[in-house]
């Protein structure tokens, strides 16, 4: 809702919160409030900032404005040049060197959302705002967006520039929001950075006087610094306290930037990064920002991502997959890596089958002469010594078995050796004045360019048309370097964005052609795992490195702003190939389970014991997967400080849950867990079980030498201990209790006592394993 009050104060309301701001009598945005939904009111002027005294050695905006200082004004953006001395939002340059801009007051006005040009945006039932500024001495026009989501709690914002003046206008930085908070709390700030197979680990910065940014200069959103922010009062926890979320819908060079002035006001901005960016903007022309998302919760930070979850699903993610359940995959890639036949395929195609898997893809390595990743990027032709009857005659094999048929592809990149290359040097990304150095044998291909993003959409056309492909994961494994295109007419400083834009369009004809595809973003796992790849692409691989203990917390700080149906997440080897770690079958699942289900490793190769725990976790799996994938989830404790984790997933109606419990390290000696759960209808009587996991002999090595019958660890006995192992399935514990909602939140319930023997309802939990209960509403 959007309501206009007196004196230009503007009132955005969702469910839960409001957002106000005005136009100042000097013709300024400045901002009010943003916090928990209050009502609307006649006179506003109780927040208005006041200028009773000047304040030392200030700049006075104007003899007009009196005290008025912009260094102490709250503001929705700002410009350099009138004595703000705060980071800008913006930034430009006119032809004479000039780079002050004084931007004033026009109009307000709500409008339809406007579409941005050559970006997504989000979409859904909305209201927006318009508010129109202009710096009339060099023509230049501001329009502010403002759209309000309230089922989500969200507002977004978009800025686009008009260039009104027959002067060129060169634009350094032009960020998508700001918000200027007010003196006040102390306030702490949650990044999410990384690195290759290690993303979205959760930072707190307490935040003092001074600037601190994170973001991207590589080309992508990045695995170093995830475009999601949060700043959180400090006593704020995970249930309780005011907290505010911010994203950005990009996939390019980003920054996320908070300022605490020496006043105590705390600013707040995200945007395209403004390093080596320069936009020329000529007469007659505007410019989109990308659009940013903002949210507030007074609910703590499950409250503040659930929003984010909502928008997300809601108003992001869009097409057929919208909200159908995602298929169980099963990938041949850790099973074979580049070596591989189309025997090899259909006998783990026909395990996965028989398992219950419903689609298999075929990863890397089937086109060119790809037997490993030096060559072939490009060359999208299929490898006939690898699959004799191409991707047709391999697709219509794997849907005989009952299976959905999916392919890899890097249609982004170019190998030095490969045909592409060798005919079109200059269509990668490379400078005149150095040798470009690779990122895994590869060269980005310049999507700046109409005639390669002609050819790549075209290639892709082909690819889908070789046969029934019914999903595609869309890979990218490397950052840029050596950033300069031949694109005659190319500017430097355009090129990042320009390649951004560029990947779009290609996104927005190829999912508009094939809406029944699965697409599946990928870009070395999470290098790219961002908002403006989901307004195509419903779910993205969250990591490549699938060990089930270090997958506890990338997918933990991932679901701070990132709801669990965009994640992908595999059951694959162990040890695992990332880390080199054990990890049982089951506890593999039980991470893996809370998103998009899928398993990565040689299901041909598993021993009888395994292969009846994936038989039954599939089973589990696609009787509660709507839940996994589309329930309201909860953390429950931080992984990244204690030794366990809970998470949680509920049903909207609230009749049923999950909750995943799992183990960091295990201590011994150690009391019972007394395991409370959150978000249940406190007056529905709920069934609590778990899901019966089976349990290895291995597992108790020398110990099973204590039983009635001592097995003996000697290499004669190998195979009569593998027969055993593998044939003697125990169980863990059994839950089976019924408790009313309002008892399980509050007094919760005493899990069994951790014990290094099964039986009875104690409980064999070893380091890094894990359990899940489920509560059933009784009818």
């Amino acid at each position: 809702m959007i309501y206009f009050g007196k004196e230009n104060v503007f009132h955005l309301s969702t469910n839960n919160t409001s957002y106000i701001f005005r136009a100042s009598d000097a013709g300024k945005p400045e901002s009010l409030y943003y916090g928990k939904r209050i009502r609307e009111a006649e006179d506003y002027s109780f927040i208005f900032d006041r200028h009773s005294r000047g304040v030392g050695t200030m700049t006075s905006y104007s003899k007009k404005s009196g005290n008025l200082n912009l260094d102490t004004l709250p503001m929705e953006y700002s410009t350099y040049g009138k004595g703000d001395y705060r980071y800008p939002a913006m930034q430009l340059k006119y032809e004479d060197g000039c780079f002050t801009t004084d931007f004033h007051f026009v109009k307000a006005e709500k409008v339809l959302k406007p579409s941005l040009k050559g970006l997504p945006s989000s979409y859904g039932d909305s209201e927006t705002l318009c508010v129109t500024l202009e710096d009339k001495s060099i023509g230049a026009v501001l329009e502010m967006y403002y759209s309000v989501f309230e089922e989500a709690n969200v507002i977004t914002r978009s800025v686009r520039l008009i260039n009104n003046s027959d002067k060129l206008i060169r634009i350094n930085s032009i960020l998508s929001m700001q918000l200027d908070l007010p003196m006040g709390p102390d306030y702490t700030m949650l990044t999410f950075d990384g690195s290759w197979a290690n993303e979205r680990n959760k930072h707190e910065k307490k935040l003092y006087h001074g600037e601190y940014s994170v973001g991207s200069i590589n080309g992508t959103s990045s695995n170093r610094h995830n475009p999601f922010f949060a700043i959180k009062e400090d006593d704020a926890t995970e249930f309780s306290g005011n907290c505010y979320g911010f994203n950005l819908v990009y996939s390019g060079n980003h920054i996320a930037r908070v300022e605490v002035s020496n006043h105590g006001i705390t600013r707040i901005q995200n945007g395209i990064n403004p390093f080596e960016f320069e936009w020329h903007l000529k007469s007659g022309e505007a410019f989109d920002a990308p659009e940013a998302v903002l949210t507030f919760s007074a609910d703590g930070l499950n409250g503040m991502s659930q929003n984010m979850h909502t928008f997300v699903r809601e108003n992001i993610v869009r097409g057929e997959w919208k909200y159908k359940e995602r298929p169980i995959l099963v990938n041949n890639w850790e099973a074979t890596y580049f070596s591989f036949n189309e025997k090899k395929i259909l006998e783990i195609a026909k395990a996965g089958k028989e398992l219950g898997a419903e689609m298999f893809v075929l990863d890397d390595g089937w086109f060119g002469k790809r037997n490993n990743d030096k060559s072939s990027l490009g060359d999208w032709y299929v490898n006939k010594k690898k699959l004799p009857g191409g991707i047709d005659g391999l697709a219509k094999k794997i849907n005989q078995l009952g299976l959905k048929f999916g392919l890899w592809v890097e249609p982004e990149m170019v190998s030095p050796d490969s045909d592409l290359y060798r005919a079109h040097p200059d269509w990668a990304i490379k400078t005149d004045h150095y040798e470009p150095s690779e990122g895994r044998n590869q060269l980005i291909l310049d999507l700046t360019r109409e005639d390669v993003r002609n050819y790549v959409l075209n290639t892709l056309i082909d690819v889908l048309r070789y046969g029934n492909i019914e999903y595609i994961k869309w890979d990218m494994n490397r950052m840029f370097s050596d950033v300069f295109s031949h694109r005659k007419g190319s500017k430097a400083g355009e090129i990042f964005h320009r390649y951004v834009m560029g990947l779009y369009e290609i996104l927005d004809s190829l999912t508009a052609k094939f809406p029944h595809v699965l697409f599946e973003s990928c870009s070395s796992g999470g290098n790219r795992f961002d908002l403006g790849m989901f307004c195509y692409m419903p779910q993205c691989w969250t990591s490549d490195n699938t060990d089930s203990l270090d997958r506890v917390s990338i997918q933990t700080g991932t679901s701070y702003g990132y709801p669990q149906t965009v994640m992908g997440m595999h059951v694959a080897c162990s040890p695992s190939h990332s880390t080199m770690r054990q990890s049982n079958i089951e506890n593999r699942f039980n991470v893996a389970c809370f998103g998009v289900l899928g398993y990565e490793l040689d299901v041909t190769q598993l021993n009888k014991f395994d292969r009846a725990a994936v038989k039954k976790q599939i089973e589990f799996y696609k009787a509660h997967r709507s839940l996994f994938q589309f329930g309201t989830f909860y953390r429950i404790g931080d992984f990244f400080k204690d030794e366990t984790a809970k998470w949680m997933v509920v049903s909207k109606d609230k009749t049923e849950a999950a909750m995943g419990y799992f183990v960091d390290r295990v201590r011994p000696n150690r009391g019972n867990d007394v395991i409370k759960f959150v978000g249940l209808d406190e007056t529905f009587k709920y069934r609590l079980t778990n899901r019966v996991q089976f349990l290895n002999l291995k597992t108790f090595g020398g110990i099973v030498n204590s039983s009635p019958l001592p097995i003996k660890f000697d290499v004669d006995d190998g195979k009569v201990y593998d027969f055993i192992c593998n044939t003697v399935k125990l169980t863990t514990e059994k839950e089976n209790r019924f408790v009313y909602g309002d008892a399980l939140m509050n007094a919760g319930f005493k899990a069994g006592q951790f014990t290094i023997a099964p039986g009875g309802d104690a409980r064999l939990l070893l380091d890094t394993e894990s359990r899940i209960y489920m509560l059933k509403k009784e009818q």
